[in-house]
């Protein structure tokens, strides 16, 4: 989390906090450092707070997960 209590992801994720796993590629955009959770909307660091972004992230963590859950 940021020190504003928002979630971190993607690039805004610290490096140096990331786990082993993480380590072997980069998260995905709206991945958290945990692998395979995603964050969108409100919660998340960065983002602009605003329906109409927090609809557009849920439906691209659709395709990051299918790519997660694919193995691409």
């Amino acid at each position: 989390m940021d020190a504003r209590g928002f979630v971190k992801t993607g690039r805004d994720l610290d490096p140096n906090e990331l786990s082993k796993w993480m380590r072997a590629r980069q998260p995905a955009l709206l991945e958290t450092n945990v692998r395979g959770v995603f964050a969108v909307g409100d919660v998340r660091s960065s983002s602009i707070k605003r329906v109409a972004a927090a609809v557009g992230e849920g439906s691209m963590s659709i395709q990051l997960v299918h790519q997660f859950l694919g193995g691409e």
